[in-house]
């Protein structure tokens, strides 16, 4: 591995482990105010009330910590799966194979995730390859936030009393705005790469420096992203792009060499173009962060047809196209550049397709009205809220071309009001009547038409 030997990484580590089985408790139950889940309370009590150990852990530990509202709410408990089971057996389902834990619903949208402790995993068989292929190894509450990736998720808050845990320095870095592995960052991110991608999000998203060593780490690691599973890391990107953060994030992964593994187009495309002709990509990322703050979520066939737009238009016009072969038409280049990403991520043809038909449509917003053409039967295709999202996008990034949004935001009020009546009439609008075929003549001097002579 990259820097320095297995053995130190180990002793390093292991001695964090030790100094860190005596946990630091922290007495904060003002945090259980701010905890609306009552789902997840729930689950802890009963597991509490049986004789289990149950924790609040993870991300919604540090977001209440810092102030920020939890999305979910995880369970870790010295329960088994099947003991958990056993305890929720109407509302319940053990789920995974790599990582086995328990999802208690109630309801149709409420999800507990509960795991159980961790402790460290059985080697894979090779000294050098560290990449986690199973982790249902059980352990303690002090070995499950050692297996944890970074310590400002490694906490634990007891719902029964109100203290956080605390085994790997978790409250420490959270007062002081870092972002560090739990032990050696080499260790860490090759047993699962995709935590390089949540060290930038998490970076980006709280506002935290990264550690040097975890950056080192960082860095010296992202072609070990290649081993992970693509739809895995696509996951990951939209997370990235639907953050808020996504330029910050982005211009991180960039800096990293973490872009030119996940998304080697992208990058090309950003090194070809070099950084004072990129300036339209990252205006459209910036853009999109301001949206997602006001609280809109862009599809997956929008992220998709945004990390794309640029470079599709860019190649399919002759003055500015590089790839080699016949130039095509803005159709034919979407589906060939969108093509590998969809194939590699696994993108079902619905989000695929219609990404490439919102970056076709782009043009049709600028496009007048005509007898082959009603803007208000536009309106109510299909695709239309995804197309004008992407439209809008631009006009904020271009900052021009708000006036014409504004334009289809009324035109797609008009068309929803229309009757059945009225669209049927705007559907008939500019039909060509069917007219009969003209029927040659028979006969005539000369013609083909003519009688045959007897």
């Amino acid at each position: 591995m990259t820097g320095r030997s297995r053995e130190d990484r180990d002793e390093r580590q292991n001695g964090r482990a030790r100094r860190s089985e005596a946990p630091r408790v922290m007495h904060a139950p003002e945090l259980l105010d701010s905890v609306r889940d009552e789902d997840a309370l729930r689950v802890t009590s009963r597991l509490a009330r049986s004789g289990y150990q149950a924790f609040l852990v993870g991300g919604c530990v540090r977001d209440l910590y810092v102030g920020r509202k939890p999305k979910d709410f995880d369970v870790a408990t010295n329960a088994h799966p099947r003991q958990v089971r056993r305890l929720f057996p109407r509302n319940s389902h053990i789920i995974g194979r790599r990582f086995r834990l328990v999802h208690v619903r109630y309801g149709r949208d409420s999800i507990v995730e509960t795991a159980t402790f961790r402790a460290e995993p059985n080697p894979n068989g090779d000294d050098d390859d560290l990449l986690i292929t199973e982790d249902n190894e059980y352990g303690t509450a002090a070995t499950d936030a050692q297996r944890r990736d970074f310590t400002v998720n490694g906490l634990f808050l007891d719902p029964a009393s109100g203290e956080i845990h605390d085994y790997v320095g978790g409250l420490d870095d959270l007062e002081t705005g870092t972002l560090r592995t739990i032990g050696d960052p080499f260790t860490r991110l090759a047993e699962d790469p995709v935590r390089i991608l949540r060290a930038v999000k998490f970076a980006t998203r709280l506002g935290f420096q990264i550690e040097d060593m975890t950056w080192e780490a960082m860095c010296g690691l992202t072609p070990e992203l290649s081993r992970a599973a693509p739809p895995r890391v696509f996951e990951e990107i939209l997370r990235l792009l639907r953050s808020g953060t996504a330029l910050g994030a982005f211009r991180k992964m960039r800096s990293c060499g973490a872009l030119d593994v996940i998304l080697p187009d992208v990058e090309e495309h950003l090194a070809e173009i070099g950084e004072s002709d990129a300036g339209e990509f990252w205006r459209l990322l910036e853009a999109l962060d301001s949206e997602v703050h006001r609280g809109y979520q862009p599809s997956t066939a929008v992220c998709v047809a945004l990390l794309h737009y640029d470079r599709i238009v860019r190649q399919a016009d002759p003055e500015t196209r590089t790839l080699p072969g016949k130039a095509k038409d803005l159709n034919h280049v979407a589906g060939d550049l969108i093509a590998p990403l969809a194939e590699l991520a696994r993108l079902s043809r619905k989000d695929s397709g219609r990404a490439r038909r919102i970056i076709v449509q782009q043009r049709t917003f600028v496009r007048p009205a005509s007898k082959n053409f009603r803007p208000r039967l536009f309106c109510l295709s299909e695709d239309f809220d995804d197309a004008l999202e992407l439209f809008r996008l631009r006009a904020s990034a271009r900052g021009q071309g708000w006036d014409i949004y504004e334009g289809w935001v009324e035109r797609k009020k008009q068309a929803e009001s229309l009757s059945d009546d009225e669209l049927d009439a705007e559907r008939k609008k500019g039909r060509r009547r069917s007219r009969p075929r003209r029927r040659r003549r028979s006969g005539g001097s000369g013609g083909s038409g003519g009688a045959k002579q007897g």
